[in-house]
């Protein structure tokens, strides 16, 4: 199987080095070159253009921003057309129910097969191979490339086409607001003079343990807000969340109010390219705490 990994960034440049070193054959590109370049070292063929990683390939592998952003490099690059006929094209951006809709009928009518499947995990899952990955589409195609998932993490077919995307909207609507409840709980205890690192590890085993709790948890401590998952990408997210609860007549007041914190640290605050447990930085100015 030659497989194409189209963008190389925080998630998916660890991913595909996870293909590369697995023994696939694999063509690779990013918008920003020197993203891709350190891929080389895996054996995994570096290319300037799109539509060049792409051309006669049986997998195609998209890890990028936005639902535009997709669209542009499936359609008007040429990245569909150069993929071999009956081509998977596989989706592991995070983007809109409808706009995966929209790609997999489009797609079908040049005699491509699409499977969309976003992830959960952060760069600690990419590089261990440990993500969640929610996958729509076919299920012919999906078993096609099972394999091929596994090695990333652990893929689950939870629908048609959409539904993946779907279920990483709902991942990141529990997400987002249990990074608010952590952050609470957080400042909580440390103003109250308990130890940090005994609380949660007190909580181990409990009803309010996650790992958002643990890892999370920890990052606020120490105040690492490196980024694994960035917090402009959460509010995309969030935002996506609720486009999608008001197209089916929802409200989903939790949702709201988190992403609204998520918009005041991304915009007044400033912060949005810090990992999105820096909704603890937001908390602390709130509360008028010093970081």
């Amino acid at each position: 199987m030659k497989i194409a990994f189209l963008g190389t960034g925080l998630m998916g440049g660890p991913m595909a080095r996870r293909l590369a070193e697995a023994g696939y054959g694999i063509s690779v590109w990013n918008r920003s070159p020197a993203k891709a370049e350190p891929l080389a070292a895996c054996a995994a063929t570096v290319c300037a253009a799109p539509d060049e990683a792409a051309r006669g390939a049986d997998l195609v592998i998209t890890m990028l921003t936005a639902g535009p952003a997709v669209h542009e490099v499936l359609f008007d690059t040429g990245v569909a057309q150069a993929a071999a006929p009956g081509a998977i094209i596989l989706d592991m951006s995070s983007i809109r129910p409808a706009e995966a809709r929209a790609h997999s009928g489009r797609l079908a009518e040049s005699g491509r097969r699409h499977v969309d499947a976003p992830v959960s995990g952060g760069t600690r899952g990419a590089e261990a191979g440990t993500l969640a990955i929610m996958a729509g589409g076919d299920e012919a195609a999906f078993d096609e490339i099972r394999e091929v998932l596994a090695v990333m993490g652990r893929p689950v077919r939870v629908g048609p086409s959409g539904a993946g995307q779907l279920a990483k909207l709902a991942n990141q609507a529990i997400v987002g607001i249990a990074i608010g409840a952590v952050a609470e709980a957080t400042l909580l205890v440390s103003e109250g003079g308990g130890d940090l690192s005994a609380f949660r590890q007190a909580l181990k085993g409990g009803f309010a343990d996650s790992t958002i709790l643990q890892q999370h948890g920890e990052r606020m401590e120490n105040r690492d807000f490196a980024p694994g998952g960035r917090s402009s990408v959460q509010l995309k997210d969030l935002d996506n969340v609720l486009n999608e609860a008001e197209a089916l007549g929802l409200k989903l007041p939790l949702v709201e109010a988190v992403r609204d914190r998520y918009k005041r640290l991304a915009g007044p605050l400033g912060q949005g390219d810090l990992d999105h447990s820096a909704l603890f930085l937001e908390l602390l100015d709130l509360n008028e705490r010093s970081a």
